[in-house]
């Protein structure tokens, strides 16, 4: 096969693979978070990350922009990386059910279609909007099962909340601001902006404290190489290559992916009303995928 044909094979696989990255985000963060403070497990996976992508992009040559545009990539990773994940781990911690994180993180879609015509001027169709609908009604049916009270519930509502505005706003502005500077280096930036974030947060509130467990080691590996190397970038090739809301269309698909995953390493039941669910959301996915917005 051609470069070109596999460029087009790559093209179509890219999505599906980026939600099931994504959406193994939060088994990491299951098997990780109970050896390690949030923040400073965040510092750790940052750490990893920067010595790998600045090797990356020192060996590659990779181009640095100007001073705005570094400005440009930092806000937008203080968005997408240090608002969104420290918003999915904090609320985990705080005994947030994960799949009820996903639930609030996968109103992003809804948000963002509310927000691209004025930020963006993209516009949405009628049937764009059905597959909202439908999506986010897929969406509660999966996660409607695991949504669960406790003293903690506030913080963690609130914290998903915070992740849910990063993403949304994130992916905003990286379409809006950051569309000229090679992947990698963006990538590099936004780590290190949120490092800012995460080590001084974590030195301050925690007592920094790791159990080198098998399965913290395991989590880490994973969310540093699999996650915030394969998936980000993937993620930052997506905004740049497709329409913002319709890609925000695609985070619908993590609630019922991770419920999937979970069922599969954890044991976690799939009842058949989640299973209604993520069907209503491939179909809310597919109409919104379906063609440009064309109002």
């Amino acid at each position: 096969m051609s470069r070109a044909g596999l460029l087009a094979v790559w093209a179509k696989l890219a999505p599906a693979v980026f939600v099931l990255l994504w959406g193994a985000g939060f088994v990491g963060a299951k098997y990780g978070l109970p050896y390690a403070p949030p923040m400073t497990f965040l510092t750790l996976r940052m750490l990893g990350v920067i010595a790998i992508l600045g090797a990356l992009v020192v060996a590659s040559r990779a181009p640095w922009p100007g001073p705005r545009a570094i400005a440009h990539a930092a806000i937008a990773g203080l968005m997408l990386q240090a608002a969104y994940l420290g918003g999915v781990f904090t609320a985990i911690s705080f005994g947030f059910p994960a799949g009820m994180v996903s639930l609030v993180a996968g109103l992003q879609p809804v948000l963002t279609a509310a927000l691209a015509p004025v930020l963006l001027r993209e516009r949405i169709s009628r049937m764009q909007w059905l597959g909202f609908v439908l999506g986010f009604a897929g969406v509660l049916l999966v996660v409607w099962t695991k949504l669960a009270w406790s003293a903690d519930f506030y913080a963690g509502l609130g914290f998903a909340v915070v992740a849910l505005l990063g993403i949304t706003f994130g992916t905003i502005y990286q379409k809006r601001h950051v569309t000229q500077i090679d992947l990698r280096v963006s990538a590099l930036i936004q780590y290190c902006a949120s490092l800012c974030v995460f080590l001084p947060v974590a030195l301050l509130t925690e007592d920094m404290h790791v159990r080198w467990t098998g399965e913290f080691i395991f989590a880490l590996c994973f969310l540093t190489l699999v996650l915030s190397i394969g998936a980000v970038l993937l993620l930052l090739g997506l905004i740049r290559a497709g329409a913002a809301a319709r890609l925000a269309s695609l985070f619908f698909l993590v609630p019922p992916t991770t419920a999937l995953i979970a069922w599969m390493v954890f044991g976690e039941s799939l009842s058949a009303l989640a299973m209604l669910g993520v069907a209503l959301t491939a179909t809310g996915v597919a109409i919104v995928n379906r063609r440009p917005a064309t109002g």
